[in-house]
Formats: C-alpha cells, sequence, structure tokens
C-alpha cells in the first residue's frame, strides 16, 4: 500500500510574462493604494515657511478693490426687426 500513495509535490507551470506582470502590477498598484489612503487620513504639515510673520493675519495686504460698473442684466437688447418691402 506505501508503493500506491504519491507524495511528490504537484506539477506547477512556471508563470507566464503576462502573469508576472499582472501579480506585480497589483502590487504596485496595492502599494499606491495604500499610499493614497494614508495620504488623506494623516495630515501634511504646511510649513514651508518658518517666518514669524506667516502665523499673523495678513489682513493688511488685502485690498477690496471696487467693481466695475457691471453692465445691467435688466436691459434687454432690443430687437433688431426686418424692414418690410
Amino acid at each position: 500500500m506505501a508503493a500506491e500513495l504519491d507524495f511528490s509535490p504537484p506539477e506547477i507551470p512556471e508563470p507566464t510574462f503576462m502573469e508576472n506582470v499582472l501579480r506585480y502590477g497589483l502590487f504596485f498598484g496595492a502599494i499606491f493604494q495604500l499610499i493614497c489612503v494614508l495620504a488623506i487620513i494623516l495630515p501634511v504639515s504646511k510649513s514651508h515657511k518658518t517666518d514669524s510673520d506667516s502665523f499673523e493675519p495678513k489682513t493688511s495686504e488685502i485690498v477690496k478693490k471696487p467693481k466695475a460698473t457691471a453692465p445691467q442684466i435688466s436691459k434687454k437688447p432690443k430687437k433688431e426687426t426686418k424692414k418690410k418691402r
């Protein structure tokens, strides 16, 4: 009975080139998704400028410009009528 049992590993074919591309593409896709999710969850500090001025409100720099006279919407342009002959 011991001679009838076959304990050799099953034959697994070598992966093709497209299977390798698909496998590694899925790994890179999963890593990219994890990076994107972590970028959303973890806040990034915006400390490009370490000046003390950047923490003060800049109300003096904001100047409201007067609006130019906009054409009134309520006035409709006159329709051009064709001349009757």
